[in-house]
């Protein structure tokens, strides 16, 4: 006899995707109900908006009013081949965009609006009515993979594993040939100067400079194979954190940027040598290996660049059951993900994280990057939580 209550699924909001704005100052949730805003640090509630019905992405445009809302949910408030851009000072709709296939992400900046779909990159100038520019076609893209900055806009190229570039003002095209498996996450920094991207491989973050499309970095998570949820470049875009389905946080000094932990003979830089490998393992410091990394013929894992500090983030109880795979996490093609979202990151500063969760579950946890007495050895930068909460309430 099964004597296991029975889970009341009608109990409290459901967040169905959340995202940050362009600084990481707010992040904007949908809901099953509506959608809300939150302040980033601390995690205050700014707006909730009760639709009676289900929002299946939230992208708030800056610390703006507006926002693009597309439907989702059991109980969709519009069509999810429709984007929405709502007027909260009005709470009103005040522009409706429509595609023939659903709407995976919508990015905004105050000229521009991309729409990702299962193949295809639309781009407007936001403007009343909104001008459409150019369409982009692309492998499938199920997650919606798609960066906007102020200059440039990233997304999947033809080809699984390429990164088309385009320079807004000029609509010129770029190309880089970024991986040999498809995309699984993308990231400008704020000033448009770098482009991380990862493939569903989740074993290396490689770095990119949008100047001249040429790689300046290549990171490794470690040797097994993972399913990478978010990557983020910090404001000064000296550091990359990275999150992955193994419940680890890690942060990694960008090679080459003035705000990069210096080397000396007992900390030596480590250089990838070969562009493709195939593995992953976590890894807590980049002086894993230690004298290891300077014999001659050993497996070039033993000299790529690892993080320096890496820490736990909260998965919730709601990916129990998975088995393990990765790929359980995508979601079907054609639609919103349908499994939470999880480890979002955000740096609201350079030396704050934020890292925030969907589901029932949604948490929202900040991680703060540096040197911390009783920690670390003295000069030794780490990471650690210093707050978290459940922001749908407990």
């Amino acid at each position: 006899m099964n004597t296991r209550p029975v889970i009341d699924d009608s109990a409290g909001p459901i967040a169905l995707s959340a995202s940050f704005n362009s600084d990481a100052s707010c992040f904007a949730v949908g809901l099953d109900t509506g959608f809300c805003v939150f302040n980033s640090d601390p995690c205050e509630l700014k707006a909730s908006r009760d639709l009676n019905a289900g929002i299946g992405a939230a992208e708030m445009l800056g610390r703006y009013n507006y926002l693009a809302l597309v439907g989702g949910g059991k109980n969709p408030r519009w069509p999810q081949t429709k984007v929405m851009i709502w007027d909260d000072a009005k709470q009103k709709v005040a522009i409706t965009l429509e595609l023939k296939t659903a709407v995976l992400r919508v990015r905004l900046t105050k000229s521009w609006i991309a729409i990702a779909i299962q193949n295809s990159i639309h781009l407007y100038k936001f403007s009343s009515p909104p001008e459409k520019t150019a369409v982009f076609e692309t492998a499938d893209n199920p997650l919606g993979l798609c960066s906007l900055g102020s200059r440039l806009v990233a997304f999947p190229g033809r080809s699984p594993g390429k990164v088309q570039l385009v320079e807004l003002a000029s609509g010129n095209v770029s190309i880089i040939p970024a991986h040999t498996s498809a995309l699984r996450a993308m990231e400008l920094s704020a000033d448009g100067q770098l482009l991380a991207t990862a493939s569903e491989t989740g074993t290396l973050i490689r770095v990119f400079s949008t100047s001249n499309c040429t790689k300046v970095a290549e990171l490794r998570r470690g040797v097994d194979p993972a399913y990478i949820f978010s990557i983020a470049i910090s404001p000064n875009s000296s550091m990359l954190a990275v999150t992955s389905d193994k419940s680890t946080l890690h942060v990694f000094d960008i090679p080459g940027s003035q705000a990069s932990q210096p080397t000396s003979p007992l900390n030596p830089p480590r250089r990838s040598q070969s562009p493709h490998v195939a593995g992953d393992e976590e890894s807590s410091t980049n002086q894993k290996w230690g004298f290891l990394s300077k014999i001659p013929l050993l497996p070039r894992v033993f000299s790529d660049i690892y993080s320096f500090t890496s820490a736990h983030f909260e998965m919730g109880d709601e990916n129990a059951g998975i088995n393990g795979s990765s790929l359980s996490y995508l979601p079907a093609l054609g639609s919103l993900p349908s499994r939470p979202q999880k480890g979002i990151l955000g740096w609201t500063d350079n030396s704050t994280l934020i890292c925030i969760g969907t589901g029932r579950d949604a948490r929202w946890e900040r991680f703060r990057v540096g040197e911390r007495p009783g920690l670390a050895e003295e000069g030794q930068r780490v990471i650690w939580r210093d707050g978290w909460r459940k922001y749908l309430g407990s």
